[in-house]
């Protein structure tokens, strides 16, 4: 059974999750605004971000929208993706989100990374405690491999706590999450809150028709989008979509989507009309037919045993 997402009213917070990862850089103030009415319109109630996100911007922007309803609101944020995820670091970080989002607790807190030096007993006692003095009400982590959240599963078990929730990246043209951490979440009943559904603006299509934005300005994701047959598949996906009449964004948001995992992807934009494609995808069931083409412009990464006559 997979755990249940609910606000502090104990509404279902089931849905898709809003990133704000652009919140107070390439939205300001009054576009993360837009954006954020736009999400609650479409019935949004989950929204994500962390303590790095925009120097802090994103958070502060994120607070003021949220506090006049904040028992309406799933609020997940994240640490420890600079300086690692001993005691003294994941205390000093959540005592930064807290000061930029003006709140005292969260919903969810997600360690960002795995962090190979510290003890996971030291990491998880932490998150342990704060889930005891009522500062957060769930755990999650994001860049995990899947034996990494198994073994961080153990520990937080044997602590009396457990892992609600994962964050991988997953899309289209980034599978890798096919072969264990979906099939592990199915089995671990962990709610999966994917990023980067879009592929980093990839699967708009805005990029084979000339366009810029973060696979052209910014070298990390020049580099994770960088391999030829992903822009191959990309114009390929974007002429299907053209066929169907729908929206990339939307087709890519609702592949994601329907994974048998159920995962719930997390959208983002920087700008109001950039996520309305994406807001589309809320409630978009692909044919069958549909989602094996789309699924088919893309290789299928082999299972975990890489035993290719059992796939």
């Amino acid at each position: 059974m997979t755990t249940s997402l609910t606000t502090r009213s104990g509404a279902n917070a089931d849905g898709f999750p809003l990133g704000t990862m652009q919140f107070g850089g390439r939205a300001d103030a009054t576009e993360s605004r837009r954006m954020y009415d736009a999400a609650r319109a479409a019935g949004i109630t989950h929204f994500d971000t962390a303590v790095r996100y925009t120097g802090g911007e994103a958070e502060k922007l994120l607070g003021g929208f949220v506090r006049p309803e904040r028992d309406e609101i799933f609020l997940a944020t994240k640490v420890g993706y600079a300086g690692g995820c001993g005691r003294e670091n994941i205390q000093a970080q959540f005592d930064i989100c807290r000061s930029q989002l003006q709140m005292d607790e969260v919903d969810l807190l997600y360690l960002h990374r795995w962090d190979s030096e510290t003890e996971l007993e030291e990491t998880f006692s932490t998150l342990a405690e704060m889930q005891e003095a009522g500062q957060i009400r769930h755990i999650g982590v994001s860049n995990y491999a899947a034996w990494q959240v198994m073994k961080a599963q153990a520990v937080a078990q044997s602590l009396g706590t457990r892992i609600d929730v994962i964050q991988p990246m997953y899309n289209l043209v980034k599978r890798q999450a096919e072969v264990e951490i979906l099939p592990m979440a199915m089995d671990q009943g962990m709610v999966v809150c994917p990023y980067s559904p879009l592929g980093g603006g990839l699967l708009t299509g805005k990029y084979a028709a000339g366009e810029t934005g973060r696979l052209t300005e910014d070298p990390m994701y020049t580099s994770r989008y960088g391999q030829d047959w992903m822009h191959k598949a990309a114009a390929d996906f974007a002429a299907l979509a053209r066929e169907q009449g729908v929206a990339p964004a939307t087709l890519a948001v609702a592949w994601v989507a329907a994974h048998p995992a159920k995962p719930r992807p997390i959208i983002s934009a920087r700008s109001a009309g950039q996520l309305a494609p994406s807001l589309a995808a809320i409630g978009t069931d692909l044919s069958p037919d549909l989602h094996a083409r789309i699924t088919a412009l893309t290789p299928t990464p082999p299972l975990a045993t890489d035993r290719l006559e059992e796939q």
